[in-house]
């Protein structure tokens, strides 16, 4: 008998266009030998699956069942592909625990802490070799003095951010004093962040993006890592998703002691954050000195063909659908 997968996307976000691209991409490679797999998209609006004539069938919240052609389904396992609220943030993650449904993400707790970014790297300051930033952090109370309290203690230029936001929703580079206000309300602002900020320090350096997961076995997996290379100011939403801003190097040009670094690092962050499943964690080499400068956390990260993880799985050899199915096996047994 297949196991049943519930492949959830969608999101009360603007990262929701994203999920759906993402989604799409994990269907058309996972194994429908092994798997029987319902895409199941989760809005404001309502949690449905719409089958293959384009009706919908509303799922049932009490148990997260499915009414359809006649029967219930029941599923055995949901494969999160939800970036943003609900499916990143922990609140999904929470409804499955109480109901029993086994799930290829991170705990409730541990994406809730990693969707604030300022709380993340506060677990993860004592790491060594692991080097962070200086940063402020801005809550709605701050607002009206944003603005003085990140000049007191930071130096330009200065990247602010949504705290718990993704895809660089929000986010600005501010190069002169004059531009941080805006830069402050427009993060505040973004939807459904929280309207905290994330104010912090420029760090000079290589940018790169790398996965780890854990194998059905529970051994630590760190993908070859990704360096990217942007014409814009800096890694933005524009960036990420429109064609030739980017250019994306996998696996990245690291020497063996670099390469040697980061796996050792990625392996400590995944298991002080009580990480499951695939993340993605993003960096900086600094330019002058080499330092190793955690940017953030990804617990759900994008799954289109292009995508980071999708590179970076090809370049380790495995096909995307043997990843696919490593993270469901995994996700059954507990890890």
């Amino acid at each position: 008998m297949k196991t049943k997968v519930a492949l959830i996307t969608g999101g009360y976000t603007g990262e929701a266009e994203v999920s759906y691209k993402s989604s799409q991409f994990v269907y058309s490679q996972l194994d429908k030998n092994k798997y029987e797999v319902y895409l199941i998209d989760i809005t404001v609006e309502g949690w449905f699956y719409q089958d293959d004539e384009n009706v919908k069938h509303v799922i049932d919240k009490e148990d997260f069942s499915l009414n359809f052609n006649g029967t219930s389904v029941r599923f055995d396992v949901a494969f999160i592909i939800l970036h943003g609220s609900p499916g990143e943030d922990g609140r999904l993650q929470g409804y499955f625990d109480m109901i029993g449904l086994p799930y290829t993400s991170c705990s409730a707790l541990t994406s809730s802490l990693t969707m604030n970014k300022g709380y993340t790297k506060a677990i993860l300051s004592d790491i060594s070799e692991l080097h962070l930033a200086k940063s402020v952090l801005l809550f709605e109370s701050h607002r009206k003095d944003g603005v003085k309290l990140v000049e007191e203690k930071l130096t330009l230029p200065y990247f602010v951010k949504p705290n718990a936001g993704g895809s660089s929703i929000g986010m600005t580079k501010v190069k002169e004093a004059a531009g941080l206000r805006e830069a402050l309300d427009k993060a505040f602002d973004a939807e459904n962040t929280g309207k905290q900020v994330l104010v912090e320090e420029f760090v000079n350096g290589r940018e790169f993006s790398q996965g780890i997961f854990r194998n059905p076995q529970g051994e630590l997996v760190v993908l070859p890592a990704t360096e990217v290379k942007t014409t814009r100011e800096f890694f933005d939403f524009e960036a990420k998703y429109s064609p030739g801003l980017t250019e994306e190097i996998t696996p990245a040009d690291l020497n063996e002691e670099q390469q040697t670094r980061a796996v050792r690092l990625i392996k400590e962050i995944y298991i002080r954050l009580n990480c499951k499943g695939m993340v993605r964690v993003d960096f900086f080499l600094e330019h002058d000195t080499d330092k190793f400068y955690f940017i953030e956390i990804n617990t759900i990260p994008g799954q289109t063909a292009q995508s980071f993880i999708p590179q970076q799985v090809r370049a380790s050899g495995m096909s995307e659908t043997a990843f696919y199915s490593e993270l469901i096996e995994a996700a059954l047994k507990g890890w």
